[in-house]
């Protein structure tokens, strides 16, 4: 399996968090960062270690005080498995002779089980599928739309290979993060949610017709999906509250992690996706969502993302608020050609916000000017804005 250079740096001289959906990458991570020599390992996902720790979370304390000189850092795989074991890092931390290192892929447990998260004493960083940075030359934007970036996608060679992976990674999330973790009491319904959520990714959220279409009550849909985002699997991205002259829509959409694994959900994996079809302008509207969240959280910028959807249905694709900037509005469009007409409601909305930069993120080939916005190739968009 190729092995990428990954954008996100860990710290050698403190202890962290590494939260990441499942195959992100974090132990391969992990690995490159830390030194064998200088690293002791823990992986709960081991069975044998998971019930050794679960039933004396205080081994962890005998074992890491008896560690040779030499070790620096403790590694531990899979935190959210035993959260009762950061009570033990925490005794361990004032110790003062280690640097503490765990990854998981859901923070839900450890909020839920009132695990301490350590008091702001382990930094807290994130890890996603590949970007196209990070892929460099192997990215190819149709397979990326299509089958997504989690990096094992790139080990596969045909579209079958691909293709099963994705489906094996939807179920295996099921059955190992979801039933396994006992997070719900019936798989069923929580299934068909799944393909639901998949099929209005990037939508505005309608709990009560979810809830209809599933079978279940809107307070059971909203669980379902603070499940996503606490294993996460997706993100709200809230609608922009400052108050601008239009009414606004104030429900928040829902964006799952990964391309593919939105495909795959919608049994889609299989269907070639075709240029100037809504659903490539979708996928393409998705992914350059993903990079610019992605981008920004691994150049530490304190980003805050949005959209605006205006009464009369006009929308802003994605606002970006960030420090000491102006507003920065972004239409996205898959057009290797931006014509004025494709932007012109986005060029009158953004007339009317205070204080902004609007920009258009296309396949143009050449950045050019449509009255006050800038279209710009999506990659040197993704370059000047978010690295």
């Amino acid at each position: 399996m190729h092995m990428f250079l990954r954008l996100l740096k860990l710290p050698i001289k403190s202890s962290c968090f590494l939260f990441g959906a499942r195959n992100t990458g974090k132990s391969t991570l992990v690995e490159a960062e830390y030194n064998h020599a200088i690293a002791f390992f823990i992986d709960l996902l081991d069975v044998e270690e998971e019930i050794r720790f679960s039933r004396d979370p205080n081994e962890l304390y005998r074992i890491v005080t008896a560690l040779t000189d030499n070790i620096k850092y403790v590694i531990i795989d899979e935190i959210q498995k035993i959260p009762k074991l950061l009570n033990v890092v925490q005794r361990l931390m004032k110790l003062k002779k280690w640097y503490f290192i765990m990854t998981g892929s859901s923070a839900r447990k450890l909020k839920k089980g009132g695990a301490n998260l350590l008091a702001g004493r382990a930094f807290v960083y994130h890890l996603f599928p590949l970007t196209s940075l990070e892929l460099d030359n192997y990215f190819n934007l149709d397979d990326a739309l299509r089958f997504g970036t989690l990096p094992e996608i790139y080990s596969y060679q045909t579209h079958e290979e691909k293709h099963l992976f994705l489906n094996a990674y939807a179920h295996t999330y099921l059955k190992e993060e979801i039933w396994g973790e006992q997070l719900i009491r019936e798989l069923d319904p929580f299934r068909r949610f799944l393909e639901i959520a998949a099929q209005s990714n990037g939508k505005i959220i309608n709990y009560l017709n979810i809830a209809r279409d599933v079978g279940v009550d809107d307070k059971t849909i909203k669980s379902y999906y603070s499940i996503l985002e606490d294993t996460l699997i997706g993100f709200y991205l809230e609608s922009f509250h400052h108050s601008i002259r239009k009414q606004v829509n104030t429900k928040p959409k829902f964006y799952l992690f990964d391309t593919g694994v939105t495909r795959a959900l919608n049994h889609l994996s299989m269907v070639p996706l075709v240029a100037q079809t809504s659903g490539y302008g979708d996928a393409f509207e998705h992914f350059i969502i993903l990079e610019c969240i992605r981008l920004a959280s691994y150049h530490q910028k304190d980003f805050r993302f949005s959209y605006l959807r205006t009464s009369n249905d006009v929308e802003i694709d994605l606002i970006v608020e960030r420090p000491n900037k102006p507003l920065l509005c972004i239409e996205i469009k898959s057009a290797s050609i931006v014509t004025p007409i494709m932007i012109n409601s986005f060029i009158r909305l953004t007339l009317d916000i205070k204080n902004s930069e609007a920009i258009c993120l296309s396949q143009e080939k050449y950045p050019k000017k449509i009255d006050h916005v800038t279209v710009l190739p999506w990659l040197a968009g993704l370059k000047e804005y978010f690295t």
